[in-house]
């Protein structure tokens, strides 16, 4: 039953899928690994034959599906939002978790939704879509060959999330991640205001990295509002002292 409790806060977000039959498996991959909440994020159109050939008994998750046209409008009420991509790079984050790592971050997460968001079969997650999210997730698999199927990798974390998890602590209402960023936000212009940063480069990593750290953290309101005025009070201090 607690599994069950866990499992039932995770979305599984698919952005930009190309063919309904991914979509069927991914239905399948999911609702075996005891998963029911699918979101998609497209301008597409699907074959409904497509895709419930391949969800086979699955098919009420297509049915119940959620749509959206943007990735960062389907996550804002998410307080944990975590990309899934084998690549790395300059502008994907500096680090990131195996399916198993992330089993226990969710596991340690306060109550809330946690989305897990998958790209399109050819080229996978863009880097704008996983600046989007506050971590990722990697699928360690061959040097040889790392590529997996859409529906594969949603298998393979959803099975490490219904192996793996645990009851999530009580405790206070975390808030989301529309609410995060504002607050990440809220920080880094008081930032700005100091004239701390000097390039437009440092800027754009400041901010992300203040909104992922803010998500990881599963701050509370009132956690959150201490930050900001921490941040505010810093310049309002250095204004006085001038």
């Amino acid at each position: 039953m607690e599994k069950n409790v866990n499992l039932d806060r995770i979305e599984i977000i698919l952005v930009d899928t190309q063919d309904g039959a991914n979509i069927g498996s991914a239905c399948r991959a999911m609702k075996t690994m005891g998963l029911s909440h699918l979101t998609l994020v497209t301008h597409s159109t699907y074959d409904e034959n497509r895709v419930r050939t391949l969800a086979l008994h699955a098919s009420d998750l297509w049915e119940n599906r959620k749509e959206f046209t943007s990735l960062e409008e389907a996550i804002s009420d998410s307080v944990l939002a975590v990309a899934a991509t084998r690549r790395h790079g300059k502008y994907r984050k500096m680090s990131c978790v195996t399916p198993e790592e992330l089993a226990k971050r969710v596991t340690e997460t306060p109550k809330g939704k946690i989305s897990i968001v998958f790209g399109c079969e050819s080229s996978g997650l863009t880097d704008q879509q996983v600046k989007l999210c506050s971590m990722v997730v990697t699928i360690p698999t061959s040097d040889a060959f790392p590529s997996l199927n859409l529906a594969q990798a949603v298998q393979i974390i959803c099975y490490s999330l219904f192996s793996n998890l645990k009851k999530f602590p009580s405790g206070g209402n975390i808030v989301n991640l529309e609410r995060v960023n504002a607050g990440a936000k809220k920080c880094f212009d008081a930032l700005e205001e100091l004239g701390y940063f000097k390039s437009d480069e440092e800027r754009s990593y400041t901010l992300e990295f203040l909104k992922d750290q803010f998500a990881r953290c599963a701050m509370t309101e009132s956690e959150i509002k201490r930050f900001e005025k921490i941040f505010t009070k810093r310049t309002a201090v250095a204004k006085f002292k001038k």
